[in-house]
């Protein structure tokens, strides 16, 4: 499960003692856990805004814990513990509060966070009472709720106003970050995209390790420099690979830089957030993760002859299908023609590797692949500029699309034409990133413009005029 966007796991595991005591993990339901937390360590008599505003404090400190990997990154086979000098109070097998049940069932798919940034807050908290700290004082929620005060007014009291609430997060299973392969010379993907993005944060502590430069989901020279500078400073094997390890070793001093469990935590933003793994995909499934998989099956196979290309209609049919099996065959996965979470990640390293392999640079007419990675607000590096390129061209004809330089930074005036182009042709996908979909668009009318600017007065144009 890649660092991405938080989602609401289906388990956690709580160690039943301090972090290094000898002690028994169990693994419970989630909203069971936070039940038993609740029941823990609040009243059931309090008012009901005051119960909530705790429930999604102890939701997002969890979630906090588990989005980071807190313990994970340390070694440890668990997610939380239970004692309260690190964790929230869990009694295994205590009875829950039916009032507290109730609240919880209604507000467990939703956390606190900062506005921009993506992880749960660190919502740290004590009882205001026997123990003081500087986020929120758990029975100082009850007079705030007494005066009428919503739940998130409440938090706001104590976190401050920046924060908010997310709702309706997914459910999903619980993972780990690390990839099942290691990450070396050649490697691509967004795996190593997150490697880069880290690495770079890491650097402004440790200015020794160089920084990398693009951050494009391609392990270069320039990663590998970095990873092994890295793995110096920290006493680790310098041998330019991430394995398992040096995953967790990276994970760890990029969450202590950022200050990702503390309370005022750097933030991760938009772009640091990694494409999840979607779903699995299979004969039937349909939509946009469907148009991907197509769009790089095909785009494979016209540099690897054993790999069928494939319609890019957004429908999983036999065709997609009998593709999938076909690069499967050639890269020594199992041959069952689902796209699981194993073919997902081998089908983006295998792409991101062949773009990295082509140059980037924009000449006239030709065609630059789809980088395998969201270009949005804040991305930096040459397929912003050729984005650029593409639009300022597209923009001669459609005038609505306005002129922005190519600096290959992707600012408010990228933003501007992106959106405006989208408008044109993508009116159902206005958001501002170029993703495959809206990376294909633009090149497609590209291409179509292109082409029909390179017809000479009297030339057959291609096609019957009637």
């Amino acid at each position: 499960m890649p660092l991405g966007t938080p989602v609401i796991p289906e388990t956690i595991t709580v160690h039943l003692g301090l972090p290094n005591e000898p002690a028994e993990n169990v693994t419970v339901p989630f909203i069971d856990y936070i039940k038993n937390v609740a029941s823990s360590e609040i009243y059931p008599t309090w008012p009901e805004a005051a119960i909530r505003a705790n429930v999604y404090a102890q939701i997002s400190y969890a979630l906090n814990r588990i989005y980071t990997e807190y313990y994970r990154s340390r070694g440890y086979d668990f997610d939380i513990t239970n004692r309260t000098q690190n964790d929230q109070s869990f009694v295994y097998g205590r009875d829950i509060f039916e009032n507290v049940s109730q609240i919880v069932d209604d507000i467990f798919d939703s956390y606190i966070s900062r506005e921009g940034v993506v992880e749960p807050l660190f919502a740290q908290y004590c009882d205001g009472v026997t123990t003081q700290c500087s986020g929120l004082s758990q029975w100082g929620t009850v007079p705030l709720a007494e005066e009428g005060l919503t739940p998130l007014q409440i938090l706001q009291n104590f976190y401050g106003n920046d924060i908010e609430i997310v709702t309706d997060v997914p459910i999903a299973a619980p993972g780990e970050t690390a990839p099942n392969f290691s990450l070396r010379l050649g490697s691509g993907g967004d795996a190593v995209r997150q490697i880069q993005i880290r690495l770079n944060r890491i650097a402004m502590n440790y200015p020794a390790i160089p920084k990398i430069s693009p951050v494009d989901g391609y392990f270069g020279e320039s990663t590998e420099a970095a990873v092994k500078e890295f793995q110096r400073i920290f006493n680790l094997t310098p041998d330019g690979i991430v394995g398992r390890g040096t995953w967790y070793a990276i994970l760890r001093i990029y969450n202590s830089v950022k200050k990702l469990s503390e309370l005022n935590s750097e933030g991760i933003s938009l772009e640091e957030v990694s494409r999840q793994f979607p779903e699995v995909l299979a004969e039937g499934s349909r939509g946009d993760g469907v148009r991907l998989v197509q769009y790089l099956l095909s785009f494979i196979a016209y540099f690897v002859p054993t790999v069928q290309a494939t319609d890019i209609d957004g429908i999983f049919g036999p065709s997609t299908t009998a593709s999938v099996e076909s690069f499967q065959r050639a890269y020594g996965l199992p041959v069952d023609g689902i796209v699981g979470e194993q073919t997902w990640y081998e089908l983006n390293n295998v792409y991101a590797g062949l773009v990295a392999s082509l140059p980037s640079e924009f000449t006239e007419g030709v065609i630059v692949p789809y980088p395998g990675f969201i270009l949005r607000v804040g991305s930096e590096n040459d397929y912003v500029r050729v984005l650029q390129e593409y639009l300022n061209y597209i923009g001669q004809t459609y005038t609505q699309i306005p002129f922005v330089p190519t600096t290959g930074y992707f600012g408010a005036l990228t933003y501007n034409a992106v959106e405006a182009f989208q408008n044109l042709f993508e009116p159902e996908e206005v958001n501002g990133e170029v993703d495959s979909a809206t990376w294909n668009a633009i090149i497609r009318i590209y291409e179509d413009l292109y082409n029909g600017n390179q017809v000479s007065a009297g030339q057959f144009p291609g096609n019957t005029v009637s």
